[in-house]
């Protein structure tokens, strides 16, 4: 029996499901990411690191809420936060305590901001971000790298994803597409002599531990590097931890390499998994959000702007990490993944590779290198094919992602694509547990 004929078997409710999906959505989904072939899954429940499909399998999670789920799934203080909220209001249509208290929270933890902005998403965060740089600047331009993600606005849409020879995106005026600089990521050269040639440019924007979490990671010279560089150009430095905040430290991986941004778009564990988003950073910035007589205002509506119930669980989840030590043990969880995994496939003498930093981890198939020795800390694993973006973040084999995610449902483990967010729950048995699933699915790959 085939993968494919398997798959649909032992999931034939999900695809009972996903039948009447068709008939409603694009594609069938609500996120790209879940698209799959000949179904994707429906899960029931949640809880810890596992979760549990509509058929009773259950499943290792690695998508932990799409990096959202730091704590695990139904964190008991952050459930018992939001059961206590829903009964006194859902949405008051007016300011409430709790906006005071979980901002007082966030600054606390991220003691270079001055102020704090709360938003619907991250994507409406990266977006507040760009157009407070572009008013206090007086520039138009957007500088970004390839292969960083920063939400779905057109701006930031730019380089994204590859191809990255093509940066034009269908739907994005081209226009709009013209006012954004993408290059390629980690090379201080090419950002400076780009700040040299283009004096529009408002601000500099990345994700601060490398694009699409990690998988061209970035370390701290490149960071320092930046900094430098956008001070010395009189361009503004936007760090997107929407993934990395609370999650690489407390105050996220700027934190962690000692760098500071002039703003920061937060969301996922800043609203404890509920949809909830914020930009924080230099009070003149933001200031310009403030009602002035006589001086221009950037607009800034939204419905579920700081909402009871995400500000609820958002404050349960950071009085955690605040105050207990939940970053160094999901980065020591990582680690260990990672390292497990590659002693799994040196012993194989299967061309596969596990990389990352601190609690995220990345596989690569294919992989043409050198052995590699087991990361001793969080973040000084390999950096493989010296960072090279097509080969690390291009297209790849469509086919063999898509396989091998069926054959690792097949086999216990859920995770998007070739990657994942670890959590505090994902304990050394977990582990164990998931690098023999990847055997038995890496196994099945090759009887195929």
């Amino acid at each position: 029996m085939s993968i494919e004929q398997k798959f649909e078997h032992q999931f034939a409710g999900s695809k009972q499901f996903y039948q009447q999906a068709v008939e409603l959505f694009p594609s069938g989904v609500t996120h790209d990411l879940r698209y799959l072939k000949p179904c994707p899954l429906y899960f029931t429940r949640q809880l810890g690191a596992h979760k549990w499909d509509v058929d009773g399998n259950q499943f290792i999670d690695y998508w932990m809420g799409h990096g959202a789920l730091l704590l695990g799934h139904s964190y008991p203080p952050m459930v018992a936060a939001v059961q206590q909220q829903v009964e006194r209001s859902t949405h008051v249509g007016g300011c409430h305590e709790l906006e005071i208290t979980w901002a007082k929270q966030v600054l606390a933890m991220y003691p270079h901001a001055e102020r704090i902005r709360f938003t619907g998403s991250g994507t409406e965060a990266t977006l507040m971000a760009l157009r407070l740089a572009r008013m206090f600047t007086g520039k138009n331009k957007l500088l970004k790298f390839c292969g960083h993600f920063h939400g779905w606005h057109d701006a930031v849409s730019i380089g994204s994803d590859p191809p990255y020879d093509q940066p034009m995106i269908p739907g994005v005026a081209a226009a709009v597409g013209s006012q954004t600089v993408a290059i390629m990521p980690n090379n201080l050269e090419v950002l400076e002599q780009t700040l040299q040639q283009d004096t529009d440019i408002a601000a500099i924007i990345l994700e601060p531990t490398g694009g699409h979490w990690g998988a061209v990671p970035i370390r701290g010279d490149f960071l320092h590097g930046v900094r430098q560089l956008a001070t010395k150009y009189g361009v503004l430095l936007i760090f997107d931890e929407v993934i990395t905040g609370f999650r690489v430290a407390p105050a996220g991986a700027q934190q962690y390499y000692e760098v500071k941004p002039d703003l920061t778009s937060l969301a996922k564990i800043l609203a404890g998994g509920l949809p909830g988003g914020a930009l924080i950073g230099r009070a003149d910035l933001l200031e310009q959000i403030t009602f002035r007589p006589g001086k221009p205002k950037m607009r800034h509506p939204g419905t579920y702007n700081a909402n009871p119930l995400s500000a609820a669980a958002g404050l349960a989840v950071l009085k955690s990490i605040a105050h207990e030590p939940i970053c160094e043990t999901a980065n020591e969880n990582g680690r260990l993944l990672r390292n497990q995994l590659n002693e799994l496939f040196q012993r194989h003498h299967w061309p596969w590779l596990a990389y990352g930093d601190f609690s995220m981890f990345r596989l690569l198939p294919n992989y043409q290198g050198p052995s590699i020795p087991a990361a001793t800390t969080t973040n000084d694993g390999i950096v493989p094919y010296n960072g090279d973006l097509n080969l690390l973040d291009g297209p790849g084999n469509p086919d063999l992602k898509h396989r091998f995610r069926q054959a690792l449902l097949l086999n216990g483990v859920d995770m998007p694509v070739l990657g994942g967010w670890l959590s505090l729950l994902h304990t050394s048995e977990i582990i164990a547990q998931t690098v023999e699933a990847v055997e038995r699915a890496i196994m099945m790959l090759n009887a195929n």
